[in-house]
């Protein structure tokens, strides 16, 4: 979905798309998805992360910094991709072992795409 507005005079474009249920934002150079949230049956909610590391906007694999096999931390970047002429760092969301890598580079990708799938770590 397109999104186009004005705020303070200055006129913005956004692209939004829902991809497995959590809300994926790009405006201005920036991605911005939605955490999930699962509600619990006491106060507050539990959020959800996923080994899954999706491609945040349609552009391309430009490295590959680890390899299938490879142990990575939560926070440890894995790939990079360029989107709209900036350079994206994508990091891991979990800490565990790189089960498959999806992307090559020089590969262009769809928003969502599945690049990297980290096996959590018990």
């Amino acid at each position: 979905m397109q999104l186009k507005g004005e705020f303070q005079g200055q006129e913005w474009q956004a692209e939004a798309q829902i991809i497995k249920g959590q809300l994926w934002v790009h405006v201005n150079g920036r991605t911005i998805a939605a955490e999930s949230e699962k509600k619990s049956s006491r106060r507050g909610s539990v959020k959800i992360k996923t080994g899954d590391v999706l491609a945040p906007m349609p552009g391309k694999v430009t490295k590959l910094l680890k390899q299938k096999g490879d142990l990575v931390k939560a926070g440890e970047a894995v790939l990079v991709m360029e989107a709209m002429k900036m350079e994206y760092t994508l990091k891991a969301e979990v800490s565990g072992k790189i089960e498959q890598i999806h992307g090559a580079v020089g590969e262009q990708v769809p928003l969502g795409k599945m690049l990297v799938k980290i096996n959590e770590k018990s």
